[in-house]
């Protein structure tokens, strides 16, 4: 799909939650799983650019952000070890 579809949906979503959203918890969990997504990224990149040291990358996509960002340090190993276990 397009890009800008994605972008608009995502705006149409923030306001609908901001006009029908009751004290602001819906914002504050839509802006909590936001932070852990960006850091569940952060955290592949890293992964990956220390990884080059020892020949090692994982693939950075929906679903690794989302199981490292969701689990955090134990969906990373998770990750890794399906990688290196059943994928590889």
């Amino acid at each position: 799909m397009n890009p800008i579809l994605y972008i608009s949906l995502a705006g149409v979503a923030v306001c609908l939650f901001f006009m029908f959203g009751r004290g602001g918890k819906p914002i504050k969990w839509t802006g909590n799983l936001l932070v852990k997504l960006i850091l569940g990224a952060l955290a592949l990149f890293f992964l990956n650019a220390f990884g080059t040291a020892v020949d090692y990358h994982l693939p950075i996509n929906t679903v690794t952000v989302s199981v490292s960002g969701l689990l955090g340090i134990p969906g990373i190993l998770m990750l890794i070890a399906i990688d290196i276990f059943i994928i590889g």
